[in-house]
C-alpha cells in the first residue's frame, strides 16, 4: 500500500519552477527521507503534496486516491497533515495548550481528543508540564514538540515534516529522533525533510536525493547510506 505517490510533479511559483517531473513513492508504515542542499525544491515539494501549492503537471495519489485537484483540507480531512518549519508551526500567543487542542478541529479528530492529548503528552511530557504557558515563550526545542504535538492531535495517517531539527541543540534533536521513530513504529507514515542527514538515514526506510528540482538518486537507507555521492555531498566523508 502506497500512503502517498506523486508522478511526473512539476510545481514553483508562478514562473519560477521548484520541482520537475519528479516521481516519489512513501510506502504506507514507513519513513521516507527527502535529503538535498537548500533551495533545491524540497519544501515546495511538501506544499504541492499537501494542497498548498497547485502543481503545474504531474498527479498527487494518497492511499490510492487521486487528489492533486482537492483543497488542503480535504486532504487533512484523508489523513494528511504537513508540519512547516518551526517558525511558522505554532501559534505564539496561545498557550501550549490551545495550540494543541487547535489540532483537533475536525470531525475524525474531535471525536478522540482526549485520547490523543494523552498520546502527545506521553511523547512529550514537557508539553503537559507547560500546558498554560504561552507557546512563544517555550525554547525552540518545546516549540518543535508543541508544533508536532498539534499535528499528531490531527490523527494524520501520513506525517510530513519540514526541517524538524533546524536550529536545535543536540539534545532536543536526539529527542526530537527518537520521538518521531515512535511516532511512526506506532502506524504513521512519515516524509522526511530533513538536513541532519546521518540521523535521517538512520530513521528511514528510503530516502531520495533532490537536487535543482530533480530526483538524482533513491533506495533504501542502507544504499544511499554507503554512496560515494551521499558521502562526499551531504556527509562529509
Amino acid at each position: 500500500m502506497r500512503a502517498l505517490q506523486l508522478e511526473g510533479l512539476t510545481a514553483g511559483y508562478g514562473r519560477t519552477i521548484a520541482v520537475r517531473g519528479v516521481d516519489l513513492v512513501v510506502p504506507a508504515g514507513k519513513t521516507v527521507v527527502l535529503l538535498g542542499a537548500n533551495g533545491a525544491g524540497k519544501s515546495t515539494l511538501l506544499k504541492a503534496a499537501a494542497g498548498l501549492l497547485c502543481p503545474v503537471h504531474g498527479a498527487v495519489w494518497l492511499h490510492g486516491e487521486r487528489v492533486d485537484h482537492l483543497p488542503e483540507h480535504a486532504r487533512v480531512d484523508r489523513g494528511l497533515c504537513l508540519l512547516p518549519d518551526v517558525s511558522q508551526g505554532i501559534f505564539r500567543q496561545l498557550t501550549v495548550r490551545e495550540n494543541l487542542e487547535l489540532g483537533a478541529y475536525h470531525g475524525r479528530a474531535r471525536a478522540r481528543a482526549k485520547q490523543n492529548l494523552d498520546r502527545v503528552h506521553s511523547l512529550f511530557p514537557r508539553l503537559l508540564e507547560r500546558k498554560s504557558q504561552l507557546a512563544g515563550s517555550l525554547s525552540g526545542g518545546e516549540q518543535q514538540m508543541c508544533a508536532i504535538g498539534r499535528g499528531l492531535m490531527a490523527r494524520p495517517r501520513l506525517l510530513l515534516l519540514d526541517e524538524p531539527s533546524l536550529g536545535l541543540a543536540p539534545v532536543m534533536v536526539r529527542l526530537i529522533f527518537e520521538n518521531l521513530k515512535r511516532i511512526n513504529e506506532s502506524g504513521t507514515t512519515i516524509l522526511l525533510v530533513e538536513q541532519n542527514v546521518a540521523r535521517a538515514l538512520a530513521l528511514a526506510h528510503r530516502a531520495y536525493v533532490l537536487e535543482n528540482g530533480r530526483i538524482v538518486l533513491d533506495g533504501p537507507r542502507e544504499a544511499l547510506q554507503q554512496s560515494p555521492h551521499v558521502k562526499q555531498a551531504y556527509l562529509g566523508l
